[in-house]
């Protein structure tokens, strides 16, 4: 694959957006994968720099303040943002840049980096999705219901997106992306 390029995966969440990204990241080592950053705390086993940019508000309020943020949203009190400079640099250096983010910041991406080719990922149902946050045990139930009302109206914006691809069987999804990604280098 030639020429650079960012590539958004987003959808709600339960959707194996980071498995998908995951598994693109092993088909192609040569793929970049973007760090983001955030204001909230790391929880137990994250790392600085590998699974995001750990910042203080006010750190945080001056790379807004200073352009530095390619999107950059608040989500559950917290901010979180995508780099500008690198993703930049790596694109310019003909680098094919994965960016695994929520729908509002991806929505934000079309306006900073016109050029991205943006994903959205569905559940193959509601069900399903439902099914896949409860296996998680992370959440509570109402914590639950609360992504579930969030995912139906993030998959109502799934037509502002360059693709969208229900992630039913994940070979079969992967497979999609990469001809997508390959058609449009």
């Amino acid at each position: 694959m030639k020429g650079g390029q960012l590539i958004v995966i987003t959808g709600p969440s339960g959707v194996g957006k980071g498995t998908l990204v995951r598994a693109l990241l092993v088909r192609h080592p040569e793929f970049y994968l973007s760090v983001s950053a955030t204001t909230r705390a790391p929880r137990q086993g994250e790392v600085e720099g590998k699974d995001y940019y750990f910042l203080g508000r006010e750190e945080f309020d001056r790379a807004i303040a200073a352009d530095e943020w390619l999107e950059w949203a608040e989500y559950a009190g917290n901010y979180y943002g995508t780099p500008r400079l690198k993703v930049e640099e790596k694109v310019a250096q003909d680098k094919l840049v994965l960016l695994e983010i929520e729908v509002v910041g991806a929505q934000k991406i079309k306006e900073t980096f016109p050029l991205a080719l943006r994903f959205f990922i569905l559940p193959p149902s509601m069900e399903e999705l439902e099914r896949r946050l409860r296996d998680r045990g992370t959440d509570s139930p109402e914590a639950i219901q609360r992504r579930l009302q969030r995912a139906t109206e993030e998959m109502a914006l799934r037509d502002e997106f360059d693709l969208q691809i229900v992630n039913d069987d994940l070979d079969l999804a992967l497979d999609a992306i990469e001809r997508a990604i390959e058609k449009r280098r």
